[in-house]
């Protein structure tokens, strides 16, 4: 019945976000395969389980939440309980490449959900974040310390005795004093600093991109490791998200509706993950006159423009 709250973490997306960045599908991950596929189903309808069975808890999970506001679903790919979680509590951009952290950054920032960044992430903190406690007389603590080691013997990769050694006591307090921020990794981390103040800058500012609710938004499956989201407005208004995060790859043929401008427009990028302001590679032209290229793990936003050329009209063939 919802509990009279305005809005709940998206355990869904973040779930099939960490395998599409790491392939790691096991334990709790292990009924997400990480596709574009989920992506754009978690772009669309929030939750991808609304009552199917859920292999990893032998049960139904889920209800159906079709019709939700977007922004009652909360997207993240870290908060303090998925990166202790990983044991040694490794932040997200340590378990991925540079530039699929970048264009999964840029999609939890720009979807149609409410973002939510978890402390120090927004300057690439390399800070650990470990469970840890202090509470209790020394049973207690030795309970949680048992419990928690349990708790994590879930992760096959964790289950073993020589993994277990290097996970902290949650009662030791250098647990607590390892997770401390330092601030100062805002100017020496400055390109993942920019990457999500330019973001959050876009979304804020962007005529359509603060507009999450109105006009709709579809999504399509690219290739299996690319997609594509659109934002539909008015006024020729609209704004595609091109999500690549495999192998650059050419659309040729692109038999897909989604990247089609309306007559009399084109499109041209409005961002780019693979800036070199934030550690790409350097942007490339995403729409030319003859195909679509994607590239290689990143992240494009675009919009409409009027043509400057006339459209090519098909040739006659002679029989």
């Amino acid at each position: 019945g919802g509990d009279d709250l305005d809005a709940l973490l998206n355990d869904d997306l973040h779930h099939t976000a960490i395998v599409a960045l790491t392939g790691r599908n096991e334990a709790y991950y292990t009924d997400y395969f990480g596709s574009p596929q989920e992506l754009v189903s978690a772009a669309k309808y929030g939750y991808l389980y609304q009552g199917q069975p859920y292999l990893w808890q032998k049960a139904d999970r889920g209800t159906p939440s079709f019709g939700l506001p977007p922004e009652t679903f909360v997207g993240f790919i870290e908060n303090h309980d998925q990166i202790s979680n990983t044991g040694r509590g490794e932040r997200v951009r340590f378990q991925t490449s540079p530039g699929r952290y970048r264009a999964m950054t840029a999609l939890i920032l720009l979807g149609p959900w409410t973002p939510l960044l978890f402390q120090g992430q927004e300057f690439g903190a390399s800070s650990p974040f470990l469970f840890f406690t202090d509470v209790g007389d020394q049973a207690m603590k030795e309970a949680i310390r048992k419990g928690r080691f349990s708790f994590l013997r879930q992760f096959p990769s964790m289950a073993n005795d020589e993994a277990q050694r290097i996970v902290p006591a949650p009662d030791d307090p250098d647990a607590y004093v390892r997770c401390k921020l330092d601030f100062g990794e805002r100017q020496t981390n400055q390109p993942f600093y920019d990457l999500h103040i330019d973001l959050m800058q876009l979304r804020h500012n962007d005529s359509r991109f603060r507009r999450q609710i109105s006009g709709g938004l579809d999504g399509a499956v690219l290739s299996p490791e690319s997609f594509v989201l659109r934002y539909f407005a008015s006024d020729h208004d609209d704004r595609l998200l091109a999500v690549n995060l495999g192998r650059r790859r050419i659309l040729s043929p692109a038999p897909e509706p989604l990247l089609a401008p309306p007559l009399g427009f084109t499109w041209e990028t409005l961002w780019t993950s693979e800036s070199t302001k934030y550690g790409g590679p350097g942007a490339v032209d995403v729409v030319t006159e003859d195909h679509w290229t994607l590239p290689a793990e990143a992240t494009v936003a675009l919009r409409l423009i009027p043509e400057k050329t006339p459209r090519r009209k098909p040739q006659r063939r002679k029989f």
